[in-house]
């Protein structure tokens, strides 16, 4: 029967036989892509430089001010909280104009 002891010999043999065979087998593979990114005029600007992109590149579309922070425009003041006026508007601001309160007494 194998001993514990030579199941862990067994694993850190064959562990460093798999990075071996990795590192081996490497070169091969960088240059079939190299080889592949020629053939097909792919540049690494297409790969998207390590960003999460779709599958397509027509249909990627950025905006030039993605991500960029806008300046808040009202401001609830017992809380602290900012809205920046875009997008959907928040609970605190929604219901205190159920309450009659107007949107402009809590601008910035």
């Amino acid at each position: 029967m194998t001993t514990y002891n030579e199941l862990l010999k067994q694993i850190e043999s064959l562990t460093k036989q798999a990075e071996d065979l990795r590192k081996s087998e490497f070169e091969g593979v960088v240059a079939d892509i190299k080889d592949k990114m020629q053939k097909h005029g792919i540049t690494l600007a297409d790969l998207g430089g390590g960003e999460k992109t779709s599958s397509s590149r027509a249909s990627k579309k950025t905006s030039s001010s993605s991500g960029s922070k806008v300046a808040a425009k009202f401001r609830n003041t017992s809380t602290g909280e900012t809205w920046s006026g875009r997008g959907r508007t928040p609970k605190w601001l929604a219901e205190a104009e159920a309450k009659g309160a107007k949107r402009e007494s809590f601008a910035v």
